[in-house]
């Protein structure tokens, strides 16, 4: 098994196509399907079923093309650091909750531009639950996560805790300032995200505390579709704050505090602590803690508390 076999099979893997994938690697067809056999033989299963509508990764071959995909981003790092030893430079992998996307993208991508120019940033977006997979299995290099799974595989640093919001329409006249018990919450008809999602975990211990029952009646594994809902009077969610305040901006939805035990929620900055961390992690690490830490002082991101 080389390195070439490993770039063939995810090729193969993305494209579906052992046509595509050579157009893609730039070699020619045979080549590719030679490469791909070696590859079957050395390890005597196949890596994929052949079908008329493409070719799809067999159980066995998902599985080192998940391998591969770890190993080619290490020597990525590797053949980085070598290279030019000091600089901050290479691939790196940044998981952020889809709520905090919109607040924090733009401005750390436009950061890490101006301050490293030599960082080629891949963003990726997900449930935390998602996420903290990812950072484990080396997908990516660091993620802000919440609700967090016991780990020994993580190093983590608390950064903030911030209030949950009953989420409306705009009609339904919301006000930041007038808190609602999570108590007169519970016929209120919710749309929330799929279980185990952590926003549901943490609302199942605060209505365990204050023996309330929610009413669920729509659940996605979508924020947008649930703020498109709730926009359309459909029901109402929970959110925190850092998600809806171009929304209550631009007067789409309306939103209230909620008041409950423990109904907060914290979230943390987590690196894996099973390989190395580069000087690129640790740079990148310290910019969206620095930039975090700046958009709360200014007051831009509503109802979050600083904790590092």
């Amino acid at each position: 098994m080389d390195l070439k076999q490993l770039r063939t099979l995810i090729a193969i893997a993305e494209t579906s196509s052992v046509t595509r994938a050579a157009l893609l690697l730039n070699v020619v067809q045979p080549a590719l399907s030679r490469q791909l056999r070696l590859l079957e033989e050395e390890l005597g299963t196949p890596m994929f079923e052949r079908t008329r509508h493409g070719m799809h990764l067999t159980e066995a071959g998902q599985t080192l093309v998940d391998h591969a995909r770890r190993a080619l981003r290490e020597l990525d790092h590797a053949r980085t650091q070598v290279v030019t030893p000091g600089i901050i430079a290479g691939p790196i992998a940044i998981g952020l909750l889809p709520s905090t996307c919109t607040l924090l993208s733009g401005a750390l991508v436009g950061s890490l531009r101006a301050k490293h120019p030599g960082l080629n940033v891949r963003l990726t977006t997900g449930f935390a639950g998602h996420l903290q997979q990812w950072l484990e299995s080396g997908e990516i290099d660091l993620a802000l996560l919440y609700e967090l799974k016991p780990s020994t595989l993580l190093d983590v640093q608390p950064l903030l805790d911030e209030t949950l919001y009953l989420v409306g329409p705009a009609s339904a006249g919301l006000r930041f300032d007038k808190p609602i018990p999570l108590s007169d919450v519970a016929s209120t008809p919710l749309i929330m995200p799929n279980p185990p999602h952590g926003l549901s975990m943490i609302l199942e211990h605060a209505c365990a505390v204050s023996n309330v029952r929610l009413t669920v009646v729509t659940e996605t594994n979508s924020m947008q579709i649930q703020k498109e809902l709730v926009s359309h009077e459909l029901g109402f969610t929970i959110l925190p704050g850092v998600a809806i305040f171009d929304d209550i901006a631009n007067k789409r939805l309306s939103a209230a505090p909620l008041t409950a035990p423990d109904l907060s929620r914290r979230i943390v900055l987590a690196l894996p602590m099973t390989r190395r961390t580069s000087i690129a992690v640790r740079s990148v690490a310290n910019e969206l803690r620095t930039l975090i830490e700046g958009i709360i002082a200014r007051g831009d991101w509503p109802g979050a508390r600083w904790l590092a």
